[in-house]
């Protein structure tokens, strides 16, 4: 992990013991607050075009993405080192099997799953 995201982890954990939020922060509700916050953000794109949704991230609602996008972070970084996961390491391991499950040569352009290519 970087230490600009290590640093922010431990602010992540000193906010957290704080208040004592520790006992709220089991794995599930964990995970459970990374699909809400996820929900969150996809209600900032729901019902819009393209367009309008070009014009509504010019107009602010970029900080209020930034905002989601922040939380999801937060959840997942909580989750990965109440587990012991290395964000880093986990992220670096699922890029190599996603290489191989989906060479250039047959993915390039395409949206396909793995396993119709």
């Amino acid at each position: 992990m970087s230490n600009e995201l290590e640093d922010i982890l431990e602010q992540l954990l000193k906010f957290r013991k704080e208040r004592d939020w520790e006992q709220f922060h089991r794995p599930k509700e964990l995970a459970i607050s990374i699909v809400l916050e996820a929900a969150e953000l996809l209600e900032e794109f729901q019902w819009k075009t393209d367009k309008e949704i070009r014009k509504y991230l010019k107009e602010g609602g970029l900080e209020n993405v930034k905002d989601e996008v922040a939380d999801i972070a937060v959840y997942i970084l909580l989750l990965s080192h109440d587990l012991g996961i290395d964000l880093t390491e986990a992220i670096k391991k699922k890029l190599r099997k996603n290489e191989k499950k989906y060479p250039v040569e047959k993915a390039k352009g395409s949206a396909k799953k793995y396993d119709k290519l």
